[in-house]
């Protein structure tokens, strides 16, 4: 019989669980691997109802999350802690997701401890250390000790073949992001009570106004960029035409800014963290999205949904060639300008709101589990 291979699976925050559960069950649809999922905790209380949405518990819950956490201290945590599991696990190989500190300080985790790394959404680059940071500094550094290098397209592929600090095997598979976004908005389709659980968690919605969808956390906005973005929210609430839900993020300085900005504001309705399938409801009820979230910019052209980024770079250049997603910063003029153009234009709006799948066809996990089955039997 041949040997099963152990593959450790770690991610820390929402967006990283959500991309990697997809990944998570290719891998154990395959009797050649045995899955150890390792949540470090560093956004604990969002990620525990993804895991529960997909069916898949971590096997090992960190619980590193502390009040006002500094990133220096929690890379630390995660690589002491990360080490340890590696030492009692022994993986054949290591995986981590995107760019957050999770996942820089598994990596290093797994470089000391000499064992293969492979980087799921590698290659990604804005070119700005600046934007969004610690991002791409993080990102950079995980292509550079990484020995798989799944890029979710051909553009990522090209940045990562152009780096003389890249080491690892490039291979192309398309977003895991599309596969759990078309996976539950198929859910959403066909079971009736995961469909009545979101439309109880969500706030009531009036059906006469268009729904504008808000999200925006990044650090490099913090201070000026979010009241940027809320002296806009203000004026484009006030065409009364329209209905705007922000769910906001859990980091104090973004709920301290917004409460100030929005402050005596009726009209934005602000909400608490929603679960991934709330969210993916939400997108598909709005009419336009405003975001500054990496994740949503490649979900919106999945949806059809016209996407207005709350940045100055972006470092997915795909969704933008594909006309469904425009940089647009957090000055307001900006801001409003383009989202009055969607919202009067008809022809402007018929244009962007249309399904386009520049970030894959839903089926990048299934490549990610082939490759680490060849790469680790070679």
């Amino acid at each position: 019989m041949t040997e099963r291979r152990t593959v450790l699976v770690v991610f820390g925050t929402r967006p990283e669980a959500i991309k990697m559960l997809p990944v998570i069950a290719a891998l154990e649809a395959r009797a050649r691997f045995r899955v150890v999922v390792c949540a470090t905790g560093q956004h604990r209380d969002l990620v525990s109802p993804v895991l529960a949405l997909f069916g898949r518990p971590a096997d090992r819950d960190l619980g590193l999350m502390t009040e006002d956490q500094a990133l220096p201290a929690l890379t630390a945590r995660v690589l002491s802690a990360v080490s340890a599991v590696i030492s009692e696990t022994r993986p054949d190989l290591v995986l981590v997701q995107g760019d957050t500190a999770t996942a820089l300080a598994a990596a290093l985790a797994a470089f000391q401890a000499r064992v293969p790394l492979g980087h799921v959404e590698a290659g990604l680059r804005s070119f700005d250390l600046a934007r969004p940071w610690p991002e791409e500094g993080n990102r950079i550094a995980i292509d550079c000790l990484a020995d798989l290098l799944f890029a979710p397209t051909e553009g990522a592929a090209q940045n990562l073949q152009r780096e003389y600090g890249r080491r690892g095997r490039i291979v192309v598979t398309g977003n895991t992001g599309i596969d759990a976004l078309l996976t539950v908005a198929r859910r959403l389709d066909t079971d009736p009570a995961l469909r009545e659980t979101v439309g109880h968690s969500l706030p009531a919605l009036d059906p006469a106004r268009r729904l504008i969808l808000v999200t925006a956390h990044r650090r490099e906005s913090f201070g000026h960029g979010l009241a940027g973005i809320c002296q806009a929210l203000v004026t484009l609430a006030a065409r009364g035409d329209v209905e705007i839900v922000w769910p906001v993020h859990p980091n104090p300085t973004v709920c301290s800014t917004v409460a100030t900005g929005l402050a005596g504001s009726t009209a934005v309705r602000l909400t608490q963290p929603v679960g991934y399938a709330e969210m993916v409801a939400l997108m598909r009820r709005a009419s336009l999205i405003l975001t500054d979230s990496g994740g949503v910019q490649e979900e919106a052209p999945a949806l059809g949904r016209p996407a207005l980024v709350l940045r100055d770079v972006t470092e997915r250049p795909e969704a933008l060639a594909s006309g469904v997603v425009r940089l647009v910063g957090t000055a307001p003029a900006r801001i409003l300008a383009e989202a009055v153009r969607l919202l009067d234009d008809a022809e402007a709006y018929a244009e962007a709101a249309r399904p386009v799948f520049p970030y894959g066809d839903g089926r990048a996990a299934d490549r990610i589990a082939a490759e680490i089955e060849r790469w680790l039997d070679a």
